[in-house]
């Protein structure tokens, strides 16, 4: 669900400082939204308050929410800390086999490049064929 930004309530947070919003704003620029804040029904926010900071600093008028019906403060301190504590970071491993990856779809080789060109050419004329 769509909520104006506007209308979300922060009340009192665990994490005080927000750090660098920088790498979050540049990516929330480049592919939008990849993870919606989670509001209760009164919009007050329980989860995304980095993310909720980086939308008004974009001067966004609304962000995307997950609304969740939970009134007991005591889960919604749970579910702040579970959403901001349950993150696995990726192993050196994984984010260098990830990179690697990246930079052979950015960076093909000649072979790669003629098979993408055969494939381009047969579905543009299959498309023709229609």
């Amino acid at each position: 669900m769509l909520v104006p930004l506007s209308e979300i309530r922060i009340k009192k947070r665990v994490r005080k400082d927000l750090g660098d919003l920088e790498p979050l704003k540049d990516s929330m620029k480049r592919y939008g939204l990849l993870n919606p804040i989670t509001l209760n029904a009164r919009k007050e926010l329980i989860a995304g308050r980095r993310r909720l900071e980086a939308a008004r600093q974009l001067g966004w008028s609304g962000i995307t929410a997950n609304i969740v019906d939970v009134k007991d403060t005591l889960i919604q301190l749970e579910m702040e800390l579970e959403e901001n504590t349950q993150r696995t970071d990726f192993t050196g491993d994984d984010l260098l086999s990830g990179y690697e990856r990246l930079n052979r779809l950015k960076n093909p080789g000649v072979l790669r490049r003629i098979l993408n060109a055969i494939k381009r050419f047969f579905v543009r004329l299959f498309k023709l064929d229609r």
